[in-house]
């Protein structure tokens, strides 16, 4: 039997490896792809309602929050590597698990926007029901973000205005009617997704990425 002194290594709960760190280059680039893809979006839903029935109009629309959704990812990404909801197991899987929502989310988008033979289909439906679904983890994310203080400053609070599009838009929609809502969720748009994409671009240290 042999003894030796040296400590054994601690212990702790969450041995995941940590992703590479966020250098102001990308967070640089995360707001640039936010503002963007929310400037794209908002523009799609100001010249075409998203309740219109047409072929144009529902297609227009789709392709317009391709780029958005697609930013989205990289805002994730950015999140994640920046530990910004916490470097907690829990903290990082509720980003990871938003990777997967926002994937089957994009996935309805495109067979939605490019395939209207599918726009009647029983699995596209089931697919639908992950756009308001991504965009409340989303919320859940930026209200995680404001409460970890891991990103300071305006970076800090604006994920939750951004992130708050869902549990705004969705209802002023129900109580305003259609046209209303349209431009509550454009005017969002803008405040929330395309005003954190300029403090990224502008402030990208609030963010803890370093060079």
């Amino acid at each position: 039997m042999s003894i030796t002194t040296t400590p054994a290594p601690a212990r702790t709960d969450d041995t995941t490896p940590s992703p590479a760190p966020a250098t102001l280059r990308r967070a640089r680039r995360t707001g640039f792809a936010v503002a963007g893809g929310a400037l794209i979006w908002a523009a799609a839903m100001a010249a075409f309602s998203p309740q219109a029935t047409d072929n144009l109009s529902i297609t227009v629309n789709d392709l317009g929050a391709l780029p958005f959704q697609a930013s989205l990812f990289a805002l994730v990404t950015l999140q994640l590597r920046t530990g910004a909801t916490g470097t907690s197991r829990v903290s990082r899987g509720m980003l990871r698990v938003e990777y997967g929502l926002l994937t089957l989310a994009t996935l309805w988008t495109v067979a939605h926007g490019f395939v209207p033979a599918f726009r009647d289909d029983a699995w596209l439906s089931v697919l639908d029901a992950f756009w308001p679904l991504s965009m409340l983890g989303m919320f859940i994310i930026g209200v995680k973000i404001a409460f970890a203080g891991r990103w300071t400053g305006l970076a800090r609070i604006w994920p939750l205005v951004a992130e708050s599009w869902a549990v705004v838009t969705v209802p002023a929609m129900g109580i305003l009617g259609a046209t209303a809502g349209r431009f509550v969720g454009t005017g969002h748009l803008l405040v929330g997704y395309a005003t954190l994409g300029l403090i990224l671009v502008l402030r990208p240290h609030l963010t803890g990425a370093r060079d």
